[in-house]
């Protein structure tokens, strides 16, 4: 028994096992992040305020980072994201109208992290989502359903960023 505790100890340093937290992007003298509102290079209406809205609350609910929702000169790292593309497809066409039924909304962004001093500490440039929404037929109870969708893939984004910059291996 003695003999395989060490060998188990071994194995694991040795498979990337490590503790949550432990293989951070973000050095541990980062103590504020400036998260300033996302760029677009989409023609789509405010995708990038739910993008970056998302990401200041997935920030300041799992980490201990003061977040600052601007570009400052104080903050120690700058997360700065950018919504590269944004497309609605239809998906599905009811039969008796001939309209579409349900779309497919296609977001793709970026996000970089600069140290204060100008070294990226965190980037990734090929975040895609998709997400599927029906559209409402009845135009007397009509609901807007792409801003639903995209607050949807806004919250994916934010929690995908936010894991990959804190517990990527």
């Amino acid at each position: 028994m003695r003999l395989l505790t060490p060998i188990l100890l071994l194995a694991l340093t040795g498979c990337g096992y490590h503790q949550a937290g432990s293989a951070t992007h973000i050095p541990i003298d980062v103590r504020t992040l400036s998260v300033p509102i996302f760029t677009t290079n989409a023609q789509a209406f405010h995708t990038e305020m739910a993008f970056t809205d998302a990401t200041i609350r997935e920030l300041n609910t799992r980490t201990k980072y003061h977040i600052l929702n601007t570009d400052s000169d104080s903050a120690d790292a700058t997360l700065h994201g950018t919504i590269l593309s944004q497309t609605v497809a239809p998906l599905t066409y009811d039969a008796n109208t001939g309209q579409s039924s349900s779309y497919l909304i296609t977001i793709t962004a970026k996000a970089v992290l600069t140290a204060h001093d100008g070294r990226i500490l965190y980037r990734n440039d090929s975040f895609v989502y998709h997400e599927q929404y029906q559209s409402t037929q009845d135009l007397s109870g009509f609901i807007q359903e792409d801003n639903h969708a995209v607050n949807r893939v806004a919250k994916e984004f934010a929690q995908a960023l936010v894991s990959d910059m804190l517990e990527s291996f």
